[in-house]
């Protein structure tokens, strides 16, 4: 049975059920901003990466397991309210809910009614299959607002088949006596790594920053093996057979210097393209993302029936001209989450950089 509604009394109305703003993405008819990129009255979070959940806001809303992230970004003093997936919240004229995006643990999609009108603002999300989070549901809507993250043809993903040759690249570094360190942004990928390796195969060193995310999955009931500190401890006694997961910031410091003979890869959906893994100076690369690839956003776009499409963060323009061509109303908007999202997989400013060590 359906959680009754529950309500907040606020005074805005207006015809578009989201607007861009200087401070995000607005609701007018429900005062309330998703993802915002400055402090608001009252914020609306799909997820706890960096450059959607940021500090200052009077109030907060998430999914129940996003919770436990988002306490970390926004402080843990900061007025943080939560839903199950799923259930309706009443604020203003509007009634709000959570549904899963597929993304990282706690990830959703806000989707808005009105007057029979839905909007639904998907956030990031994937359709892959992820044992770190609750998979992505399709929701119908009138307006989806979609990321574009990888919104380009040649960006398609096998994770299967990355994992089946990240466990042959282990194996062959310990043949050849060499540490296999794989960098993966620290909340959402390195879980996943962590959960889909083979890690029969030998033990598995974490660097700080990912074990602190570690403690949060487990804490929301996410399987993950046994891991150790990488300490240099740990490095000296298993240089040669570890497989070592870190936050792309640790590359090309002193901190990699205790594994000893290492080989590197980073695990991305930016390894898709030729030349990445060369200009990283990466000896593997490892075709993982926890973004929709193209398949997966052309077929979340059909699946929710929305007539209208708007595309945010990433490759909006040729996605808004596959949809236009095909006789959806598409267009793009641009929002500060692109500022992070270009290299947001990758990028060592958002979570790494000040906690290498």
């Amino acid at each position: 049975m359906q959680a009754p509604a529950r309500t907040y009394s606020v005074r805005a109305s207006m015809e578009d059920l989201l607007v861009p703003s200087t401070e995000g993405v607005y609701c007018p008819a429900g005062g309330f901003h998703i993802d915002p990129w400055r402090p608001v009255e009252r914020a609306v979070l799909t997820h706890a990466h960096s450059d959607h959940a940021r500090a200052g806001s009077k109030a907060y809303l998430c999914a129940e397991t996003c919770a436990l992230v988002a306490a970390e970004r926004v402080g843990r003093d900061a007025r943080i309210e939560t839903l199950r997936y799923g259930e309706p919240l009443r604020i203003g004229s509007v009634q709000v809910s959570l549904h899963p995006a597929g993304h990282v643990l706690g990830s959703a999609q806000v989707r808005i009614e009105r007057a029979g009108e839905v909007w639904v603002a998907s956030g990031d999300y994937k359709l892959d299959r992820d044992p770190t989070c609750v998979p992505f549901e399709s929701v119908r809507c009138d307006t989806f607002l979609t990321e574009s993250t990888f919104g380009l043809p040649v960006y398609r993903w096998d994770p299967p088949t990355e994992f089946e040759r990240m466990n042959r690249w282990w194996r062959a570094n310990q043949d050849e006596g060499r540490t296999s360190v794989v960098y993966a942004y620290a909340l959402g990928k390195a879980q996943r790594v962590l959960a889909s390796v083979d890690a029969s195969l030998g033990p598995i060193l974490v660097h700080g920053a990912v074990a602190r995310m570690v403690s949060v999955y487990r804490a929301a009931g996410i399987a993950l093996p046994e891991v150790l500190p990488a300490n240099e401890e740990n490095a000296k006694l298993h240089r040669g057979t570890a497989l070592v997961v870190a936050p792309p910031g640790a590359g090309g410091t002193p901190w990699l210097r205790k594994f000893g003979p290492v080989s590197q890869s980073m695990a991305s959906g930016w390894m898709r393209v030729r030349g990445q893994r060369r200009r990283r100076g990466l000896d593997a690369g490892f075709v993982l993302s926890d973004h929709a690839d193209w398949p997966g956003l052309t077929s979340a776009i059909d699946a929710s029936g929305a007539s209208r499409v708007l595309v945010t963060h990433g490759a909006t323009d040729p996605l808004v001209r596959w949809l236009s061509e095909r006789g959806r109303d598409a267009r793009a908007w641009r929002t500060e989450w692109a500022d992070a999202e270009g290299a947001h997989e990758d990028a060592p400013d958002v979570d790494a950089a000040a906690e290498i060590a």
